[in-house]
């Protein structure tokens, strides 16, 4: 009976070490990284080289998650137009049916995630909702955020 009460609490201790293990738990060195959520700040009306224009701002809400060195300038990547040190991870908006409306490949830290924006003429009607996402280049992995409204 005592030798069966070891194996399983062994069983256990082993599950639960691999669990830890594979969800980044017990390897602080490759911790989770989120999805983004992303929330509406508002909007801008402004003029752009002589249209009128409508920037719609986001911030990503749980910036913090993201390390550093996800936004390093990665210039042994492939660039982005001409800049040759665009960030390791690129960062695009899409409309609720998953048509791309603007990216930035230069972020440069975490803290940059809190005014990402997306512009359209402002006699246009803006999507319902948008979402992001993370492209991390570097070890080809996706994130993408939740549906964001595009009104207050």
């Amino acid at each position: 009976m005592k030798n069966c009460a070891r194996r399983m609490r062994a069983l256990f201790g082993i599950g639960l070490v691999l669990t830890l293990s594979t969800y980044g738990l017990a390897n602080p060195a490759h911790p989770v990284i989120p999805n983004p959520v992303i929330t509406f700040l508002g909007a801008e009306y402004l003029t752009v080289s002589g249209s009128q224009q409508t920037r719609y701002y986001f911030e990503v809400f749980n910036r913090e998650a993201y390390p550093p060195d996800m936004f390093a300038a990665s210039p042994k990547l492939p660039p982005c137009g001409t800049n040759t040190n665009a960030s390791r991870t690129w960062i695009d908006i899409f409309d609720q049916n998953g048509k791309r409306l603007y990216g930035f490949c230069a972020i440069g830290k975490p803290d940059d995630l809190n005014k990402l924006w997306f512009g359209i003429p402002s006699n246009e009607v803006p999507p319902s909702w948008i979402y992001v996402e993370f492209t991390d280049r570097q070890t080809n992995t996706k994130y993408k955020s939740n549906l964001a409204e595009t009104v207050l």
